[in-house]
C-alpha cells in the first residue's frame, strides 16, 4: 500500500518489505538491522513497514495502531523507535504515554487510537519476515545476509 511508513530512497532499486510484529524481540533486533541497512545503502534501498500483529501476542495489535496513529502526524519511526525500546510494556496506557513523551496531538492521536484496526496477509507465516524486490528472507537475520540478496540487485 502507498500509505505504508518507508525509509531511504523513494525511488530506490531496491525495495526491502518488512512485515513486523512490535511485540516480538526479534523484529526488535531485526528493526535495528533495517536502520544499519539505510544507514549503509541510504537512497538506494527503501525499507517499507507493514504491521503483521501476532495473534498470541497480547499487545502487538494495539502497538501496531499507534504506530499507524503517529503516522498520521508524521511521526512513524519515531513511535517504531519508542516501541522497540520499550516492549516490557506495550499496554494502552504505556502507549498513549509514548504519544504524549513524543509530543503528538495527543487528541488527534487519542481518537485515532481508540477507533482503529489494522491486518493483511501476504503469506506470511511468522516475524520478522522480508521481501527484498520480492524475494521472503525470514527471521532476524545478520546483516551480512541482507547485505548478500541487496547487493544483487544493485
Amino acid at each position: 500500500e502507498d500509505d505504508d511508513p518507508w525509509t531511504g530512497g523513494e525511488n530506490a532499486d531496491v525495495v526491502i518489505i518488512a512485515f513486523s510484529d512490535f511485540e516480538c524481540p526479534y523484529c526488535g533486533s531485526a528493526a535495528e538491522t533495517m536502520a544499519q541497512l539505510v544507514e549503509e545503502y541510504g537512497n538506494d534501498i527503501k525499507v517499507v513497514f507493514r504491521d503483521f500483529p501476532l495473534s498470541f501476542h497480547a499487545n502487538a495489535q494495539k502497538a501496531a495502531e499507534a504506530a499507524e496513529c503517529a503516522h498520521e502526524q508524521d511521526m512513524f519511526w519515531e513511535m517504531h523507535d519508542m516501541i522497540f525500546a520499550n516492549q516490557a510494556d506495550l499496554s494502552t496506557g504505556a502507549l498513549k504515554g509514548f504519544a504524549e513523551e513524543l509530543e503528538l496531538d495527543t487528541e488527534e492521536f487519542n481518537e485515532c487510537f481508540d477507533t482503529s484496526a489494522a491486518g493483511g496477509s501476504y503469506g506470511v507465516q511468522g516475524t520478522p519476515a522480508f521481501f527484498i524486490n520480492g524475494e521472503l528472507v525470514t527471521g532476524a537475520q545478520p546483516v551480512e545476509n541482507f547485505r548478500e540478496v541487496i547487493d544483487k540487485y544493485l
